[in-house]
């Protein structure tokens, strides 16, 4: 049987992946932001997962205004980095497990979860930045990826509430997938920050600390937050924090098992124009 072992969150700044790629890491400004990774590659080095359930928004690349799935499930065996306007970021090609996502597909959809199946996409630093953070700039990745884009882009977005539940939907399904998988869930996104407008450059310390108790602890009562709470409260972009109740959801007290093991939590600001936060939960 497939399991969800650990849930890992982390934000996906692309600024970050431009410092990675251009060898900036050991810079004033970003030395600190990367130590707040290195033991989170040394306990996935440990871990070993066979796959990673990676949860994160498209940037305009994959989908546009012409196409806006709420829920994008990547079913197919290979996803390329893709060119967000100065060329792919210099990672290794993404494996999918096409077996595992199609069998999530069927589990889900019968679940009365609505997805949009994608066999063919690139995937932009929502889910690169991630894989980059967590192994570093291996030649190729060491675990096949699943790729899960959230529409947090534009609205109508789906509400916190939504995101736990099918989290929960995702969880039953690698449970019931007969080979023997060691299986992680990712939510990517975040934290607070505003991009545009009056509000341009709004971080929210407070708030922020608040979500990460409350995901650990409390994450039941956190799904039922508001969408104009985390507008007001963490900028127009901190709704993408949603995605985090959908690995949070996945995990096994949320069924009534035991309550995860806390093995790392890291915030830090600034990194570029926002907020990082980065949890590690690990199932007993």
């Amino acid at each position: 049987m497939a399991r969800i072992t650990a849930s890992v969150y982390t934000s996906h700044v692309p600024a970050i992946g431009a410092a990675l790629d251009l060898g900036k890491t050991g810079e004033d400004y970003w030395q600190p932001v990367f130590a707040g990774y290195d033991f989170g590659k040394e306990w996935i080095a440990e871990q070993k997962p066979d796959v990673v359930f990676l949860v994160y928004n498209d940037h305009a690349t994959a989908f546009s205004l012409d196409l806006i799935p709420t829920f994008a499930l990547g079913t197919g065996s290979e996803f390329k980095p893709a060119d967000e306007g100065w060329g792919p970021r210099p990672v290794p090609t993404v494996y999918g497990h096409p077996e595992l996502a199609a069998h999530i597909a069927q589990s889900v959809i019968q679940d009365d979860f609505d997805l949009t199946l994608v066999n063919k996409m690139d995937v932009d630093h929502g889910l690169t930045v991630p894989l980059s953070l967590m192994f570093g700039q291996p030649e190729a990745w060491p675990c096949q990826v699943i790729p899960f884009a959230v529409n947090v882009v534009q609205y109508p977005v789906p509400a916190g509430r939504r995101c736990f539940q099918i989290g929960q939907a995702i969880r039953r399904a690698v449970e019931s997938f007969d080979e023997d998988l060691n299986v992680q869930i990712w939510g990517t996104g975040g934290m607070s920050h505003q991009l545009q407008g009056a509000r341009a450059g709004l971080i929210n310390k407070d708030w922020d600390n608040r979500f990460l108790d409350r995901l650990i602890d409390d994450p039941a009562g956190l799904s039922q937050l508001p969408h104009i709470d985390y507008v007001r409260e963490a900028g127009s972009e901190g709704i993408e924090l949603v995605m985090w109740l959908i690995a949070r959801g996945a995990m096994a007290d949320i069924a009534g098992g035991p309550k995860p093991v806390l093995r790392k939590r890291f915030y830090h600001v600034p990194a570029s124009n926002t907020a990082v936060g980065h949890l590690i939960l690990e199932n007993p």
